[in-house]
């Protein structure tokens, strides 16, 4: 990540990892040993200092966005008449690349949120269910760029954003099976008017598409009020990536409804072979082409360092 210059001239304030613990000192930690075992990603280093010193000052700083955006919903209606809908869920983008812990962070933070007293109800939504079905994707020959911004159904995703944003009581979205690698055609997630949604996926920051008539259109991040960008050198997210498929493969890719069963019986030479070549050809270019750009439209940025632990924390200005 290139260095913040050093004067006032950065739309950022950045703040090292002890900087950034000490905002919480005072805030007792609401999760156990146990269940941050529970949260944890596949691989991930992750620890009650970890989630003390950098998710939980992120979760006191989202609440205090939540109460006063509730405040300026409140100070709008007065403005209004009283004629201003009840207020909208709160809605937090969650974005980063494969295999750099984007979806521990989303669970963390979903978790972590919960347990506020001002907002209990804490929803979170992938965007993995909204990739068109594998059959789909094989028709338009894009199953090889799954996880590209193409590979979305984005009609369908920006739909979602915007009933949630639109306050509608109930919005459903299509429920993805990792172990199958693909959408699940009889699963919904329902969400019910929660305090926060929080959306996970590679590309939630995406600007929007220009129309076929030259205008530009509407892109999910615009219904955002806050967005993560977790972020890390690409050479050790690509070690990760491969730590994680070595993983798998002595998991989940033995479970005989696994998509990835083939490489079970790899070698484990041939199994990192398989995961740079992987990473080489799509993880890589996806990450480099359309979600490390998307980077700078992030509120605040979790920089990792080699071992998975955050080393600092950019914050946009207000």
């Amino acid at each position: 990540m290139t260095p913040m210059p050093s004067d006032d001239a950065s739309p950022y304030v950045e703040l090292d990892r002890a900087a950034w613990a000490a905002l919480a000192e005072s805030m007792p930690l609401p999760l156990s040993a146990e269940e941050v075992e529970r949260l944890r990603g596949l691989g991930e280093e992750l620890d009650l200092a970890e989630v003390s010193d950098v998710y939980l000052p992120i979760s006191r700083l989202l609440s205090l966005y939540v109460r006063h955006v509730g405040a300026l919903h409140d100070a709008t209606e007065s403005f209004l008449g009283a004629r201003q809908p009840r207020r909208t869920p709160f809605v937090i983008g969650v974005a980063g690349s494969v295999a750099v812990g984007k979806s521990t962070t989303a669970r963390l933070l979903r978790e972590l949120l919960a347990r506020w007293p001002e907002h209990p109800d804490v929803a979170l939504v992938t965007t993995d269910g909204f990739l068109y079905p594998n059959a789909e994707l094989e028709r338009r020959g894009l199953l090889e760029r799954k996880g590209f911004p193409e590979s979305y159904d984005r009609r369908a995703l920006l739909r979602f954003v915007i009933d949630i944003k639109s306050g509608k009581d109930k919005v459903s979205a299509p429920v993805y099976s990792h172990l199958q690698y693909d959408v699940l055609s009889s699963s919904r997630l329902t969400v019910t008017r929660p305090d926060i949604v929080l959306i996970e996926g590679l590309n939630v920051l995406q600007q929007a598409r220009v129309t076929a008539g030259g205008r530009l259109g509407l892109a999910v991040r615009d219904f955002f009020d806050f967005s993560v960008y977790v972020d890390a050198a690409t050479p050790d997210i690509r070690r990760w990536y491969t730590d994680r498929f070595l993983r798998l493969r002595e998991t989940a890719f033995r479970d005989p409804a696994s998509y990835f069963r083939r490489y079970a019986h790899l070698s484990e030479e041939e199994a990192v072979a398989e995961a740079e070549r992987i990473w080489d050809t799509t993880n890589g270019p996806n990450l480099n082409g359309n979600i490390l750009p998307t980077r700078g439209r992030a509120t605040l940025v979790l920089r990792k360092d080699v071992d998975h632990s955050v080393r600092y924390v950019r914050l946009r200005k207000l």
